[in-house]
């Protein structure tokens, strides 16, 4: 079965990196336009050449975007709608893991948390479900970690706004099905990604990253991280004609590693 996006326009936030850019490459390849925001100017701009040369003759948009704070969304959106005319599919992927115990967490960062998570996701979502309501078709995929559905100790915030992230996703996928609008979440286990990069400097003194990989992919039941390529074939599927009967789920893209199904 051949997955294709043809004639779609697809909004990753997080596109600059790791699992976002790996998404916006797939979905570029498999013939959909897409917008990558991110904050760093410089990581777009190699991004979008990255997924250029991937994908010629697909229009890639670049945009510069704090995705934790309401005017910058709204721009971001109508330069969008500016340039590619209407979007069908978002992913909110953009994230990070700030964690620890939740005595230590304070008022800001709890808040910060939220903000980048889920209230860009809520801000996209508002301008985006009329769009996709009004065509009947859209699907949107909330890219999240297994810590949404069994969060450890030490794991606020992100665990706690990771765990908002999967209920609102259940109810925009309430929501939109009786207008084609799909809603769904893949969580994360350990992928090698930026993330990774960032934790080994912060953790793996003394230790090679191949070895800080390996180490971290030990106790996966599939005996190894995950890649990112991995993860973007099953959101461009999530994203297609093919999982036309799919929404209001949520699929491990863990090897096996989440204890809840």
């Amino acid at each position: 079965m051949e997955i294709r996006l043809d004639g779609k326009t697809a909004i990753v936030t997080g596109g600059s990196k790791g699992l976002g850019l790996a998404i916006a490459q797939e979905y570029a390849a498999s013939g959909a336009d897409v917008a990558i925001l991110a904050r760093d100017p410089g990581a777009l701009a190699e991004a979008k050449q990255q997924i250029s040369a991937g994908a010629p003759g697909r229009k890639i948009v670049a945009i510069s975007c704090d995705v934790s704070k309401a005017a910058p969304i709204k721009s971001a959106y109508d330069q969008i709608m500016a340039e590619l005319g209407k979007v069908d599919i978002f992913v909110n992927n953009a994230g990070q893991s700030t964690r620890g115990p939740s005595e230590t967490i304070t008022d800001e960062m709890w808040q910060a948390d939220f903000d980048l998570k889920l209230f860009a996701q809520v801000r996209f979502c508002r301008l985006l479900f009329p769009q996709m309501k009004e065509r009947r078709w859209g699907r949107i995929i909330s890219v999240l970690n297994i810590g949404a559905k069994a969060p450890g100790p030490d794991s606020a915030p992100t665990s706690i706004s990771r765990a908002a992230q999967l209920a609102f996703t259940k109810v925009l996928s309430q929501e939109g099905a009786p207008y084609n609008v799909l809603a769904n979440s893949l969580h994360v286990g350990v992928i090698v990604s930026d993330q990774i990069v960032r934790r080994h400097q912060r953790e793996g003194a003394n230790v090679s990253l191949d070895d800080f990989i390996k180490k971290a992919g030990a106790g996966v039941p599939l005996g190894r991280m995950g890649r990112a390529e991995e993860f973007a074939s099953v959101a461009c599927f999530m994203a297609s004609a093919a999982a036309s009967y799919v929404t209001g789920t949520s699929i491990n893209v863990d090897g096996g590693r989440s204890p809840i199904w």
